[in-house]
């Protein structure tokens, strides 16, 4: 049974974590104290709930929290070496743990425990932190909040933190909470309905104050030229530049994007003192660990030709690598972790928006959301002040921070096809989705591509959230259409990775039965739908220099000659011919292109159900539902394919063990003689 301290503690972290207005995705941390029975001596003990390393408040469970004995954290205090050895004190946190499992204790473990206050928050909102970064912070802090909130100078967060706040909180009996230069609020109670209130006074206080004294532009007076595109136009030009950016961001590592066009990041960018606020970077460390210290912004108006952007961004991205190399070589130490990278995380372009990157679509989004709460911040101190973010050589001390290293390395090794983006067409139903589940399931970003809207959304929510799969509608036959798709799969993931030709239909005909329609109709959706769709992903992946893979998804027919099947088979045909052609041209790009060659697909087949079954059921002379048996009957290997067959050769075509192959084309057919590849 939750202790009802913890309990409480859930609930007032789950409520405070919910609003954006009181702390960003994964920042701050809770705790609350009380006594429990301790199972060895029958004794009562003193313990300490806090919120764990890496958890979200808006979602923390009791399985996030690090629960320690009171009484052997605090005596600590007797075995702290001093400031230049506090990391030390992180491992004694292992030595304090009270019971099993639970979370591993956050750096902030001290704050919390030290702090005399049955319940402390500690948080990270945007007004508290504009109060915190404003260059006299300080006075602005006794004149916001009088005595009940002390104004703290900057320190890094650690045991020495902890110390420092516990010594205000006795000193100072009147106060709620402290003000932490450069960085948030903490707050304390003796109830935790108490310390909540606490945390909100500072929070909204400081918010009135600002909405009242701020100066009417804070970001400086319009900047000519700069005003936001209308809506299509910025996310046109948003999907057209989309490719060219990931590249950028991605030259050390591949990353996912995101794209942000909300109003605080238009109105940034439209001002004049944005090109020096986006140089001072971010300032609260939660930040500018997931943002970097500082964005790369194109310095070009709104309506200046997309080819000139792209020009202008790769000469920024130049510059970019060399200013961040020059900032890890002015702070890093033989002891310093090795540089991590020095493409930009966070791209700022006027008139358009925000692009944000990370290893995976959550972190992408995060650290965009995380870059429009330093928006807030910036406009906050520059209203009542000047924005003073903590020095450069105070976020090196952060970012290259051993305890920041070792948490990094212990994250979980990433899947196969993580930082992938894939689209599958015909992708709501049969081979299409069950190949794009499992491309998500072994770590890819996929767009759901179908005819039907309606069955593509439905198809991207059973796979998993947005940040896993989105739907799209899309007529491959339509050139209009396909370049719609793939704009949509730039904005929502940054680009195109991975691309899986399957859309297709068929209609069971003989020579004289077939009509021009007919042939017209499965040579537009699966010859020249194919093509249109190859087209438009290989120029994404050529702006991207990332490489990628393209697999069309072909079939038996394309080389056994059957009855009745003119025109599919034909169309077939062409696709594994396009296979090769397009395999020996964009191999010059890294772009691998491989062909799926299924046979006898029924079960969850759209095709099969169209009426294509009931008529290959009459031309074997089987009942329709004994068809997949009958296929399976027919083959070497006496096995039924699936539609998870075709989806794991797939996989297997773009994972990590076939990188040196391309222009083959794999039999998913539990072996059919006749239509062996010669």
């Amino acid at each position: 049974m939750t202790h009802p301290a913890a309990a409480d503690l859930i609930a007032r972290s789950n409520r405070l974590g919910s609003d954006p207005k009181n702390t960003n995705y994964a920042g701050g941390n809770t705790s609350a104290k009380g006594t429990e029975t301790d199972p060895v001596t029958g004794q009562p003990v003193e313990l300490v709930w806090v919120k764990g390393s890496g958890g979200d408040l808006g979602t923390l469970t009791e399985q996030g929290l690090a629960v320690l004995r009171l009484d052997r954290m605090r005596a600590l205090v007797d075995v702290y070496p001093g400031l230049e050895r506090e990391d030390e004190m992180v491992a004694a946190f292992d030595y304090c743990l009270h019971g099993k499992g639970g979370a591993a204790p956050s750096i902030d473990t001290a704050m919390h425990g030290l702090v005399d206050a049955p319940h402390v928050d500690h948080l990270h909102p945007d007004s508290g932190i504009a109060v915190a970064t404003a260059a006299d912070g300080q006075e602005l802090t006794s004149t916001i909040f009088g005595d009940k909130v002390v104004w703290v100078p900057w320190r890094r967060p650690g045991f020495q933190l902890g110390l420092d706040i516990a010594e205000i909180k006795e000193k100072n009996p009147q106060a709620i909470g402290c003000i932490l230069g450069g960085h948030g609020i903490t707050a304390w109670g003796e109830t935790s309905d108490e310390a909540e209130r606490a945390s909100l006074w500072i929070i909204d206080t400081a918010a009135a104050y600002i909405a009242e004294h701020s100066r009417p532009e804070p970001f400086g007076p319009p900047l000519a030229g700069y005003a936001p595109l209308p809506q299509a136009e910025r996310r046109a030009k948003a999907a057209a530049l989309g490719a060219t950016i990931r590249g950028i961001a991605s030259q050390d590592r591949p990353m996912v994007g995101h794209f942000t066009d909300t109003g605080e990041v238009l109105d940034f960018l439209a001002s004049s003192e944005h090109p020096r606020l986006g140089a001072l970077g971010t300032s609260c460390p939660d930040h500018f660990l997931r943002t970097k210290v500082k964005p790369l912004v194109l310095d070009l108006p709104s309506d200046a030709p997309v080819e000139d952007c792209v020009a202008r961004l790769k000469e920024l991205a130049v510059a970019y690598r060399e200013d961040y190399q020059a900032y890890y070589d002015r702070h890093a130490t033989p002891e310093s972790p090795a540089i991590r990278g020095a493409d930009p995380l966070i791209v700022l372009v006027p008139g358009v928006g925000m692009f944000s990157f990370g290893k995976d679509k959550q972190t992408a989004r995060v650290a965009g959301e995380f870059y429009v709460n330093a928006i807030n911040v910036m406009r906050g101190a520059e209203g009542l002040s000047t924005y003073a973010p903590i020095d450069e050589a105070e976020k090196f001390r952060i970012e290259y921070w051993a305890l920041e290293e070792a948490k990094l390395q212990r994250m979980p090794k990433p899947k196969p096809l993580a930082t992938r983006v894939a689209l599958v067409t015909g992708a709501a139903g049969g081979i299409g989705k069950a190949t794009a589940k499992k491309l998500a399931a072994e770590g890819a970003c996929v767009v759901i591509a179908d005819l039907s809207l309606e069955k593509a959304q439905a198809a991207a929510a059973e796979i998993g959230g947005s940040d896993v799969a989105v739907g799209v509608a899309a007529d491959v036959s339509d050139e209009d259409a396909v370049q719609a798709m793939v704009d949509a799969a730039v904005l929502a993931f940054g680009g195109v990775d991975l691309v899986v030709n399957n859309a297709g239909l068929s209609l069971s005909k003989s020579l004289m039965d077939t009509t021009a329609a007919d042939w017209d109709l499965q040579h537009n959706v699966m010859a020249k739908g194919s093509f249109l769709v190859s087209k438009a992903t290989a120029k994404v992946m050529v702006e991207q220099e990332m490489g990628g893979d393209i697999v069309y998804i072909s079939s038996k027919n394309s080389v056994f000659a059957g009855p009745n099947n003119i025109a599919y088979s034909a169309t077939k045909a062409d696709q594994a011919h396009q296979v090769r052609l397009l395999a020996a041209e964009l191999g010059a790009h890294g772009i691998k292109v491989n062909g799926v060659n299924p046979d006898g697909v029924v079960q969850g087949s759209g095709i099969f159900a169209s009426g294509w079954g009931a008529n290959r059921a009459a031309v074997y002379g089987v009942e329709e539902n004994d068809l997949g048996k009958f296929y399976a009957q027919r083959t070497i290997l006496r096995r039924e394919v699936l539609p998870e067959n075709i989806a794991n050769a797939v996989f297997v075509l773009c994972g990590p063990d076939m990188t040196h192959t391309t222009g083959l084309h794999v039999p998913v057919d539990a072996g059919v003689a006749a239509a062996f590849l010669r």
